[in-house]
């Protein structure tokens, strides 16, 4: 009566426990339910004289339609344009398997590793896809940013056909999450590396604060689809450092679904924890870190109808990899050359890649830009791994590191890492604490307000600048996964110069000044003169 972690859940019979029926499951048919085809807008069926070099019409414009009824909502809307049948479809397979590998999995079954205990993927009918041109994709993306039309005005869904193109868009639980800032580091460029074309994209001004809102809007939606096929998910776990437990228990929260929480005790700020409170998860605070956390969740989720949310389940990271669309789409289709990205259970990077490889691969752009994995030196095994030459990989127990999200020392996602920079001739860099607090700091006194795991993307550029890997004139994107309100307490800690054994040497703690005009004037004028150059 064991449900292993690779096995598929059953939705048959009265016992959500039952292995029963499990394998046979794996070679069944994809179970849609013939009563619910899904929308896909506003793609008309390609004719069959449409070339690759060929221009269909792009999507009508969905601002001049009618306004719908005052009794109807954008769900009801949706549902009613309902009309048209998919064209797209995506499965799981083996990662990095050969094309025509045998194994495969429907995204409707409950399975996250392959046969051999490997990682899986999520593989797009590619051929498909290439029946319509880069033109066209770039249009229909396009013309669906800033819209509340469901579920489009979502920067994950905007992009449905590439992410999920299967599920109906009533089953969709979305916060219109994504289409996040990216903004030119105008000063931070200048003033401390000489650059004129540096961006973050900041994916922490999203509904919980992080980029894991990219990837939870896909798996919680997946998982509202299996509930009402009537699979046996009671409902959905994870461990966590801290974003992924936000993420998850508020997409969770919204679609009614009970919320599972593994937490590190006392290794996340307080404003990560109160996030899943908050939001009705049931936490359970365990006295281990995030990796003795992740191995009990999957020991958990291999024994009880609840399901994996963790960056092992590659519905992830199709949510995820939409963020390096967006890059494109906000430099208006042009490449950048570096973008630069946190790592610690990995999944985050290959997202990145993946996003970058199917706009190449469909035409929409005619490269990609080179990757740099950062990792924080407390917790570097794939940095070790890259120094090595990428021979013997070895896990490494992760030591406190204020970048808490990345204090991961045995990630999940290590293969996908590996792939994702050699095919984009990618580097890794670490950072020290001080390092990454100092270049914390360092942005901050430029307006930014960046989250730890920034400050160590940051530091990796500082070294790829200094050593000239990194060219001045080189447009470079640095990705801010969180935002830095989840983490004041490190910068209070910084700037009270309060942190055992650092520096901190762009430290600005308030003035203690006396409650009397000419105290008052006597530090104004102090300040003011150190500011005259």
């Amino acid at each position: 009566m064991l449900m292993k972690e690779r096995s598929v859940l059953s939705h048959k019979g009265t016992m959500p426990f039952s292995s029963s029926s499990s394998s046979s499951l794996l070679h069944s048919p994809n179970p849609f339910s013939p009563k619910s085809k899904p929308f896909i807008l506003p793609i008309p069926k390609p004719q069959t004289h449409f070339t690759l070099n060929s221009s269909p019409q792009p999507p009508p414009n969905l601002a001049a339609k009618h306004r719908r009824p005052a009794d109807q909502n954008i769900r009801d809307e949706a549902r009613r344009n309902n009309t048209h049948d998919h064209l797209f479809s995506a499965k799981y397979v083996p990662f990095n398997a050969d094309p025509f590998s045998p194994e495969s999995y429907s995204l409707d079954e409950i399975v996250y590793r392959s046969q051999s205990g490997g990682l899986l993927d999520v593989r797009h009918d590619i051929d498909a896809l290439k029946r319509y041109d880069g033109k066209y994709w770039r249009t229909l993306f396009d013309s669906r940013v800033g819209k509340t039309t469901w579920p489009y005005g979502s920067g994950v869904w905007s992009k449905k056909e590439w992410v999920l193109p299967e599920i109906d868009d009533d089953d969709i639980i979305s916060a219109f999450e994504g289409n996040s800032n990216l903004f030119w580091a105008e000063r931070f460029g200048k003033h401390f590396l000489g650059m004129n074309d540096l961006w973050v994209k900041h994916c922490g001004i999203s509904h919980t604060g992080s980029f894991k809102d990219l990837g939870m809007t896909v798996l919680v939606s997946q998982v509202n689809r299996l509930r009402k096929m009537g699979r046996p998910v009671v409902g959905v776990g994870c461990a966590s450092t801290g974003d992924t437990s936000a993420a998850l228990s508020a997409y969770c929260a919204s679609a009614g679904i009970p919320s599972i929480v593994f937490l590190p005790a006392n290794r996340i700020s307080i404003a990560q924890l109160v996030q899943p409170i908050a939001n009705g998860a049931f936490v359970l605070s365990i006295d281990t870190d995030f990796d003795g956390c992740m191995q009990l969740i999957r020991e958990v989720t291999a024994e009880l109808p609840i399901y994996l949310a963790n960056s092992l389940n590659s519905l992830r990271l199709e949510g995820q990899k939409t963020a390096a669309i967006e890059i494109l789409q906000q430099f208006d289709w042009e490449v950048p050359d570096w973008v630069i990205v946190p790592g610690g259970n990995l999944g985050n990077i290959y997202a990145f890649y993946k996003g970058f490889h199917m706009c190449k691969e469909l035409g929409l752009v005619d490269r990609i830009p080179r990757l740099v994995c950062a990792q924080a030196a407390n917790a570097n095994p794939l940095y070790l791994y890259f120094k090595a030459g990428w021979k013997d990989f070895k896990a490494v127990k992760a030591n406190t590191t204020f970048a808490s999200a990345i204090q991961i020392g045995d990630p999940v996602s290590i293969d996908r890492a590996v792939y994702a920079l050699k095919k984009s001739n990618g580097i890794v860099e670490e950072a020290t604490e001080e390092e990454l607090m100092d270049a914390t700091a360092q942005a901050d006194s430029t307006g930014m307000f960046i989250c730890p795991h920034t400050g160590v993307a940051l530091s990796a550029l500082f070294k790829l600048r200094n050593s000239g890997v990194i060219k001045p004139t080189d447009r470079t994107v640095v990705v801010s996964t969180a935002h830095g309100l989840k983490f004041t307490q490190s910068k209070t800690d910084y700037h009270s110069k309060d942190i055992k054994d650092m520096a901190c040497r762009y430290a600005n703690p308030p003035v203690q000044v006396k409650a009397d005009f000419g105290s008052v004037m006597d530090v104004l004028k102090k300040y003011l003169l150190s500011k005259v150059h």
